[in-house]
């Protein structure tokens, strides 16, 4: 499969010039099969106004985005801010089929500081979806540092990994690491897509990846607006080794807590 990887900064609180800038991409890249845009993409990270902001997963914008994907015949994943049926606010992936089908909404379940968790509610369930013939797991962001979702989602039967993000100064690092540890944890590839550019104090650093099952990096944003396009890496197979540690950790090893105190000398007393 052939992915691009839309590593741009949006237009905070534009949509249509986002949306707009969206369509334009997919037809400047005919060959790929998934399109995937950072996250909160449609109305860039300005949590301020993420509420005024929101769109319904059933708006007219996230019509006329399965309408380019179907022009295109190119699956999308793109972030943006929900309006909740429930009432309320989500940090969300719209994950759109080739077809133009709405193949799910992914609502962000990990979110990252006192700003996020005041502008979103908070997702309850992860999500595993058909895309372009592949069963593709959406992470946002904070998300993918944190093992349980990724091998949670890979568990249920994901082929491909897929995090939207806007990670900034000073957490790069941190997120290329975990990365990269979610594609060896699992077994998986994975692709990572970053928002680039700055909001009011906010820098965000790029590096938009994709990251093979070996946990190394084939395909590698700088940190500047760049679509990059890129082969997905083929899922690893299994050589009749020990290193699929998705088929061969053991289940239920209990956690023992230990309560015995311990002296000066190291002895217990």
């Amino acid at each position: 499969m052939r992915a691009l990887l839309a590593q741009l900064s949006p237009v905070a609180g534009a949509i249509e010039s986002n949306l707009a800038r969206l369509e334009s991409l997919l037809g400047e890249h005919p060959d790929v099969q998934l399109a995937v845009f950072p996250e909160l993409f449609l109305q860039g990270y300005r949590l301020s106004q993420a509420g005024e902001l929101a769109i319904a997963a059933d708006s007219e914008q996230i019509q006329r985005l399965a309408d380019a994907a179907r022009r295109a015949q190119t699956a999308v994943i793109v972030g943006f801010a929900e309006a909740l049926p429930s009432g309320g606010t989500a940090n969300s992936a719209a994950c759109i089929d080739a077809d133009g089908t709405l193949a799910g909404v992914h609502r962000k379940s990990q979110l990252f500081g006192a700003a996020e968790r005041s502008a979103f509610q908070e997702g309850d369930e992860l999500l595993v979806v058909s895309l372009a013939g592949c069963a593709v797991a959406p992470l946002i962001c904070f998300e993918v540092e944190f093992p349980e979702p990724a091998r949670s989602v890979a568990a249920a039967g994901a082929q491909l990994l897929v995090t939207i993000a806007a990670n900034m100064e000073p957490y790069g690092a941190e997120h290329e690491l975990a990365a990269r540890a979610r594609a060896l944890d699992n077994r998986r590839p994975h692709l990572y897509v970053n928002t680039v550019g700055t909001y009011g104090p906010l820098t965000f650093v790029g590096a938009s990846a994709a990251i093979d099952s070996s946990g190394q990096i084939t395909a590698l944003a700088g940190r500047e607006e760049q679509p990059l396009e890129v082969e997905v890496p083929p899922a690893w197979q299994d050589a009749g080794g020990d290193i699929d540690y998705l088929t061969h950790m053991r289940s239920g090893p209990r956690v023992r807590v230990a309560t015995t105190q311990m002296g000066e000398g190291g002895g217990s007393r």
